[in-house]
């Protein structure tokens, strides 16, 4: 056997897994080949949406599952042995994984990451890999694990036997956590972007501490009831009689697989708790309160718990008042896990001063980078009234008769002290322009405003805009706050990716957090956004993927200037782009575009936020304190539209208008140096389709991107078109100007008939792989003759084969 000719796969199978198994190594339990470990990133651009490949480790080693601690990049035997390390230790980072090996089936180059051996990097025959045992040994080293910590870290996942694993990042936190507590760390924080499943990940924590015995007293804590009730019957549903809700109230919760279950309660009608369950969750306005007879923790004794959850901890825990902080500081004994989407750093309140630094974190960066979370665009309007401000005429009456106060009213002021009636409906009219638009009325929206009033006008201007739909079900518009009862009622049917209805639902806070809205496609801002924490929080609505329902991005509207924050270092997540239409411009953001920086001559000014009142619904006070402060109606003030535009942050954070043209030349040249380097790489491939296929995983899919600009060429002559604004020629001029040529005039009988027909096939398909010998079996140039009779006009088939290469050569001599 000549190890030279074998594939990568064949010199894995033949030579590499034998000497992983040789050394002790459980090839079912503890090799895993071709492990996909990323989505492959989501590439947005005009209507263009494609998926790059997903990357991709050749083997991982398990010491258990979903402990990885060892990984192996092969190569074929024409590579030296340690031409895979580098990709390894790329990949083995994003893993945590601490051991790389690289091979080529001659051997392995071992490259330790930890530091702990004498040598870095090591080349070892192929009976010289380690042993399972002696791996561990080094990761506990590494790790600082003592006996009974290994023995914690060690403790087996949950596994429910349908298949389902932990995303490598998932697996990266859970480690991360139990490890930190194992070597008797108490409070460990995790950051976790929304959409990335923080309650699954701290149900595998929990479970594998609860089964250690290490932690059998155990309080989830979360601030909105859905969260509590979804967690027990979804995420949480193995812990089954041992787990209970500190509440009074009974309910009926359906499961995400349709069947219904009544919730444990731990607390009788007179608030009297059941000490008997082992793992409890609680809202924790439920459990306390400003009052000492509302503080129902305090029931419980101090050393009851070892491990606290807090879930979304920094809505709540971080400051040192907090309603949290008190339950914390109570249980103070216990081990405490924080987990967040945004932690929270201001001069005032700080996460990391009580948990720490975190020991994991993932961010919304990171997850679209994958492919796990849905890229978005952001549609940027401004209307006249917020841009220029409005002051009242003198005497301007509202809609009581009183005098309207003379003085300048900005974005800040509307909806919030002073109402335009008009402006409401401008909003309305372009969030129902850009439903009609986009061919699809029922995308899920959410439309956040200033207060529940705001949301109620909201919700008539939307209702008026779409009266035909609304004909067909009174629920296509619905208001969702926390007064609003019924509207509260319908949040189960708005994030259940099977109910059609609500559609569109008007919010202030309620919805900003905590929903996991599936497949909310539209976003829609008409209020101030002060916090980035808030910010982050609301762009999370929209980051599941949600691929039944081809849900790949959303879109974010923003009439307040709350997409500043983008410029704001503390922003970590790529928009894919934001659109700013002018006055006489469709809502939906066109495929065409110069590019351009930042905000535009200082408009990030005209926009003035304020930081939210903490928790609930919005509410405004004069300066003494009191009531809420009256607001004031102003009829009969037109507002406009004055500018739009769509625009997107490109990878060094700036925001720029780009279109799918611009956006793949600028991809392109990143790809190859110079038009020299594009026809270097063209004529040295064999199969032209593996270039093409190398750019699509990139995400440049160049037959998608011909379709969006409307452009019939060849993938080389829209490569040189685009990149390096050479004239294209169609695959027809090129299959002529061969012809033209006749550079085959060596070639007879049915040899030449062949590469007519395949330069005709070329005109009319744009064939890229002309060297498969299996062109032969196909028509037209089946009805030649058999492939053998076909082969053997040439030769033989490296006659044939140097006929076809010929061809490729001859159809792009043109370009140099």
């Amino acid at each position: 056997m000549d190890k030279r000719s074998l594939t990568e796969r064949d010199i894995c199978t033949k030579f590499i897994l034998p000497a992983v198994k040789l050394a002790g190594w459980d090839t079912m339990l503890q090799v895993r080949e071709e492990v996909f470990f990323t989505k492959g990133r989501i590439t947005v651009r005009g209507k263009l949406v494609a998926r790059g490949t997903a990357k991709k480790a050749d083997v991982v080693l398990y010491y258990k599952p979903n402990i990885p601690i060892a990984l192996i990049e092969a190569k074929d035997n024409k590579h030296a042995v340690g031409d895979g390390l580098q990709q390894g230790l790329d990949y083995a980072e994003t893993l945590a994984i601490p051991f790389v090996f690289s091979s080529n089936g001659d051997g392995f180059v071992f490259h330790d990451r930890t530091g702990i051996r004498e040598q870095k990097e090591e080349n070892l025959l192929l009976d010289q890999f380690p042993s399972p045992e002696e791996l561990w040994r080094l990761y506990s080293a590494w790790k600082g694990l003592d006996s009974s910590a290994e023995a914690l870290v060690l403790q087996d996942y949950y596994d429910d036997g349908s298949g389902k694993a932990p995303r490598y990042y998932q697996v990266n936190a859970i480690n991360a956590a139990i490890e930190a507590i194992a070597k008797g760390q108490d409070r460990v924080l995790l950051v976790m972007a929304t959409g990335t499943g923080k309650t699954y990940t701290a149900f595998q924590i929990i479970w594998r501490l609860w089964k250690a015995g290490r932690k059998k007293r155990i309080l989830f804590l979360a601030d909105r009831n859905v969260l509590i009730d979804q967690t027990m019957v979804n995420d949480f549903r193995p812990f089954g009689g041992a787990m209970a809700k500190l509440s009074t109230k009974s309910k009926t919760i359906e499961r995400s697989d349709g069947s219904e279950v009544d919730l444990a309660l731990a607390l009788d009608r007179k608030r009297r708790i059941d000490t008997s369950f082992e793992i409890y969750l609680g809202l924790y306005q439920a459990i306390t309160g400003p009052e000492e007879r509302q503080k129902l923790f305090r029931e419980f004794s101090p050393d009851f718990f070892d491990l606290i959850v807090i879930d979304e901890c920094h809505r709540g825990s971080a400051a040192e008042d907090s309603a949290w902080r008190e339950i914390l500081e109570y249980f103070s004994s216990a081990s405490q896990v924080g987990l967040t989407a945004t932690p929270k750093e201001t001069e005032y309140v700080s996460n990391t001063a009580y948990f720490g630094e975190p020991v994991f974190t993932y961010s919304l960066k990171q997850g679209i980078s994958d492919g796990f979370l849905a890229p978005y665009k952001v549609i940027k309007v401004h209307i006249d009234r917020d841009v220029e401000g409005y002051r009242p005429e003198k005497g301007q009456l509202d809609r009581d008769g009183e005098e309207v106060e003379d003085r300048i009213y900005n974005a800040k002021d509307f909806d919030r002290t002073l109402v335009l009636d008009d402006r409401t409906k401008v909003v309305a009219a372009k969030v129902t322009e850009f439903l009609k638009e986009s061919g699809d009325r029922y995308q899920k929206t959410i439309v956040f405003c200033v207060d529940e009033e705001h949301a109620a006008r909201m919700r008539q201007a939307l209702i008026n805009d779409n009266k035909d739909l609304c004909d067909d079900n009174a629920r296509y518009v619905m208001r969702i706050t926390g007064s609003d009862t019924i509207g509260q009622a319908q949040i189960g049917n708005f994030i259940d990716p099977e109910s059609r209805y609500p559609v569109i639902v008007t919010t202030s806070r309620l919805l900003s957090t905590g929903v996991d809205a599936q497949t909310c496609r539209l976003i829609v801002l008409d209020r101030p956004v002060g916090s980035m924490t808030e910010f982050k929080q609301i762009v999370g609505r929209g980051t599941r993927v949600h691929e039944d329902t081809q849900k790949f991005y959303f879109t974010l509207m923003d009439f307040r200037g709350a997409t500043s924050h983008f410029a704001d270092p503390e922003f970590d997540g790529d928009p894919v782009q934001i659109y700013q239409p002018g006055e006489a411009d469709p809502i939906t953001p066109p495929d065409t575009g110069t590019q351009t920086t930042g905000f535009e001559n200082g408009d990030q000014d005209d926009y003035t936020t304020e930081p939210p009142t903490a928790g609930g619904e919005e509410v405004t006070f004069p300066p003494g304190g009191g009531d809420r402060k009256k607001k004031v109606y102003v009829d009969g003030i037109s507002a406009r539209v004055v500018a739009e535009r769509v625009e997107y942050l490109d990878a060094n954070g700036r925001l720029v208008t780009e279109s799918l043209r611009d956006f793949t030349k600028a991809a392109l040249l990143r790809h190859f140096a110079s038009l020299d380097d594009f026809l270097r790489r063209w004529k040295s491939e064999e199969r032209k389709d593996a270039l093409v296929k190398e750019l699509a995983a990139e995400g440049l899919p160049l037959d998608m991107i011909a379709r969006e600009l409307g452009i019939d060429l060849d993938p080389f002559d829209l490569v040189c078109h685009i990149a390096f604004d050479r004239k294209p020629l169609t695959r027809r001029e090129r299959a002529e100007n061969v012809k033209k040529r006749d550079v085959f005039s060596r070639y007879e009988g049915k040899a030449r008939a062949v590469l007519d027909v395949l330069l005709s096939k070329y005109a009319d398909e744009g064939f890229l792989s002309v060297d498969d010998t299996n062109v032969l079996r196909v028509p037209p140039v089946n009805t030649l003759g058999t492939p053998v009779e076909l082969i053997r006009a040439f030769g033989g088939k490296g006659g044939f084969e140097q006929a076809v290469r010929d061809v490729q050569i001859e159809l792009y001599s043109d370009v140099s």
